[in-house]
């Protein structure tokens, strides 16, 4: 997966199961684990590394650029990212970009909410809430 740098943006390669380990950036040496922000997945590839070597649990947010409501929920993403540090990976997949991973989960309307636990689906949100209804929602 491709975490980016918080300090200075550079996109640096992790494997999704070393995403509890200790990791640096490799331009500017600054610290990028925990992931402390909503990861995008670039591809199908990306998308099943992570849900099956993640060490914690993973809430993917299936959404799309030109979706309101998406729009919406991405702020309340980045809050529970920032809050669950460390014990959920929040990431996310853009249904326009990647048609095929969203079509394997029988996405309909966005935005989705999918918790993978253990690399299975354990939980299913639609729609915009705030970071707290999402964490009760979910368990976390």
């Amino acid at each position: 997966m491709i975490i980016l740098c918080s300090s200075c943006s550079k996109p640096n390669r992790v494997p999704a199961a070393r995403l509890h380990d200790k990791a640096k950036c490799a331009s500017c040496k600054e610290p990028l684990l925990p992931v402390g922000s909503p990861v995008a997945l670039a591809s199908a590839a990306d998308f099943d590394e992570l849900v099956a070597g993640a060490p914690a649990p993973v809430l993917v947010d299936f959404w799309a650029d030109w979706c309101g409501p998406c729009r919406a929920v991405a702020p309340e993403l980045v809050k529970l990212a920032q809050q669950k540090q460390g014990a959920v990976i929040i990431a996310k997949v853009d249904t326009e970009a990647l048609p095929d991973v969203s079509a394997r989960f029988s996405v309909r309307s966005i935005p989705t909410l999918i918790l993978f636990r253990s690399g299975a689906e354990s939980e299913r949100l639609t729609g915009a809430m705030p970071a707290s209804a999402i964490a009760q929602r979910l368990g976390l």
